[in-house]
């Protein structure tokens, strides 16, 4: 993991910038100020950048929502990303289909590891589930063709 050369830093989250010297605490980007985005094509899911830059080679976070009944598709990323899942439950499946026969309950609080390269899915299958995701990017993701 690349380190930081100094404490004096400024981090700009989604154009808000966070200053970290030794005289002031970094500010809380709280829940109600996050801003949310709507990928194209994938009907009641959210996405927004939390921290860092997912196309640059250092740690990013991310939180989804999905909205109740919401499934992302069999998909992979180059990375792995660790998921806690903050309110709901999610469910996660692995492999190249979706099959609902073989996806596993993960509950609030719970914690599920995607390793990098390997196809799974997500769905909301009780109600909205609100989830975050953390790696290492350079990162992407790449939808399994039926």
């Amino acid at each position: 993991m690349k380190k930081f050369g100094t404490i004096w830093a400024i981090v700009f989250i989604l154009g808000s910038s966070i200053a970290v010297a030794q005289d002031r605490a970094p500010a809380p980007l709280l829940p109600d100020r996050i801003p949310f985005v709507s990928p194209p094509g994938l009907s009641g899911i959210q996405v927004a950048q939390i921290l860092g830059d997912p196309k640059q080679p250092t740690p990013y976070l991310i939180r989804v929502k999905l909205a109740d009944g919401a499934r992302i598709p069999p998909h992979t990323h180059p990375d792995a990303r660790n998921s806690t899942v903050l309110t709901g439950t999610l469910y996660v499946g692995f492999g190249e289909t979706f099959m609902e026969s073989r996806v596993v309950a993960v509950p609030t609080g719970g914690v599920y590891v995607a390793p990098e390269g390997v196809p799974h899915y997500l769905w909301a299958k009780d109600g909205e589930v609100i989830y975050q995701e953390a790696g290492t990017g350079p990162t992407g993701v790449a939808f399994v063709k039926p």
